[in-house]
């Protein structure tokens, strides 16, 4: 079950780079992501209403969720989209993020107690690196500004910091209050934001509407929900290796929607990258004790 949950969760992850490209041509940043979480809360209200969830029984609690939420949800997707908005290449941004599993291998070995053998630091490592090699011809460093760098910056900086939160402060949270908390946590901060800097400005399609759906039910509320169950039942190193894969399902599903065929290089670099996340996700099984 958690294989198939996770393979899921990198194909999502991977078609959100799609659909978020699509939905920025029609909508700033902050007033794409406003109409993505205003969405996601509507979706959500039937959900609670069938399916009472279990709220927070105390304001930590909450303030816990929204805590994570916020990192997530603002603070990774604001600061990417925005980097991207400021003219950042698609192959920089991934790069960047994509340091998120090398991250969260050194916070988990330093304060989480995660012991990882050597192959596991070898398979951080040559993840990364062929994730470099399938996003190659997308980068452009004379692109980079120091606003889009720094807009980076902050998206792997929460993305790592989410995942880990959760973890530790809310590892037995209802994932449907999990997720209305931290949709309206992360609306509350970045509406004012599209309202005050972008004039809420939106190009209304049924292109937008699509991508608006598909990244509300798909990668905000299944996804995140599946992303916080397998951190709860794996280690973290283990789990965010995984997220070296959705820039190959991205450039895998960009090939057969809009005929981008990949070069000899991201044929190599996925080859690698799949070699280093088995090498970090891959456990020996443990001998059975005799009794």
């Amino acid at each position: 079950m958690n294989a198939l949950l996770a393979w899921y969760f990198v194909a999502i992850w991977g078609a959100g780079y799609v659909a978020t490209k699509i939905g920025l041509e029609y909508a700033p940043p902050f007033t794409f992501l406003s109409l993505r979480f205003a969405f996601g809360l509507l979706c959500l209200l039937p959900v609670v209403l069938l399916w009472r969830p279990r709220w927070p029984r105390n304001p930590m609690e909450w303030l816990h969720l929204a805590v994570a939420g916020l990192l997530m949800h603002a603070v990774q997707l604001g600061g990417s989209h925005y980097a991207q908005y400021l003219g950042m290449s698609a192959g920089v941004a991934a790069l960047i993020i994509a340091c998120q599993p090398l991250v969260t291998a050194l916070v988990a070995s330093r304060w989480l107690h995660e012991h990882l053998q050597p192959r596991q630091w070898a398979g951080v490592a040559l993840g990364l690196a062929g994730v470099a090699l399938v996003v190659w011809h997308k980068m452009d460093i004379r692109e980079v500004t120091f606003g889009s760098l720094v807009g980076t910056l902050f998206a792997l900086g929460g993305v790592t910091a989410a995942t880990l939160y959760q973890r530790r402060f809310s590892p037995r949270a209802d994932l449907k209050a999990a997720a209305v908390v931290q949709f309206a946590a992360s609306l509350a901060v970045l509406a004012p934001l599209a309202a005050g800097v972008e004039g809420f400005r939106v190009h209304w399609s049924g292109e937008l509407l699509a991508a608006i759906g598909f990244l509300v039910v798909f990668a905000s509320i299944l996804g995140v929900s599946v992303l916080n169950y397998l951190m709860r039942h794996g280690a973290a190193t283990r789990v965010a290796g995984m997220m070296y894969l959705p820039p190959v399902f991205a450039v895998a599903l960009e090939a057969a929607l809009f005929g981008v065929v990949p070069s000899g290089i991201a044929l190599g670099g996925i080859a690698v990258t799949c070699l280093g996340v088995a090498m970090t996700v891959w456990t020996r099984p443990q001998p059975a004790v005799a009794s």
